[in-house]
């Protein structure tokens, strides 16, 4: 990075995600013991090479819409942004930290310190197979996450906060178990893809 190459990771965003192909749904506010219902909405769009800007915002009231910025390493990229895959790996520790902090303030477990290390193994044969005319295949092959809690509570009672935490952590969920999924490809204005799983 350089002062005429800044790196930019986002900003609150002056709009909510301006979406053409599907209406997001209203807030919808639960009566509990039912659960809440909720989505998170993104808007990206391609800005030269690698560079991607993106308008994301949880449906949420109070939660503001976000500009983020993305981008790829040199050559392909320029290095302005975090990789895509920075901000999945980061979801998916943030998400389960901000359950065990929730859980821990609620039940009001004494912590002393709490950190989370966390790597996430991908395959690619991008850098080769494309070179080569192939088409490319990439994997998440597996998700190692470490916490590390200093707590005088006994044992029992941490351990029971990570298992409500992972209970609770939307993305671990959908890392465990298969979820609906559909994707499309408007083409020119006409759908030529509609598929799901």
């Amino acid at each position: 990075m350089t002062e005429t190459n800044p790196y930019h990771v986002g900003e609150r965003a002056d709009a909510q995600p301006d979406t053409t192909q599907y209406t997001p749904s209203p807030f919808k506010k639960g009566r509990p013991p039912e659960p809440l219902h909720f989505e998170v909405n993104l808007v990206a769009e391609t800005t030269g090479r690698q560079k991607k800007t993106g308008t994301v915002q949880v449906n949420i009231p109070g939660f503001s819409p976000l500009r983020l910025y993305c981008d790829e390493q040199t050559p392909v990229g320029d290095d302005t942004a975090p990789p895509p895959l920075a901000y999945f790996c980061a979801g998916i520790g943030f998400c389960l930290m901000t359950h065990l902090t929730d859980i821990y303030t609620a039940r009001k477990i004494e912590i002393t310190s709490l950190r989370l290390e966390q790597r996430v193994r991908f395959k690619t044969n991008l850098s080769t197979m494309r070179d080569m005319g192939h088409t490319t295949e990439g994997e998440t092959e597996m998700v190692e996450t470490h916490v590390i809690i200093e707590s005088p509570e006994p044992q029992e009672r941490i351990q029971d906060l990570l298992d409500e935490a992972e209970g609770a952590c939307m993305a671990h969920f959908a890392l465990r178990n298969p979820i609906p999924w559909s994707t499309r490809l408007v083409h020119n204005g006409t759908e030529t893809i509609n598929r799901e799983g």
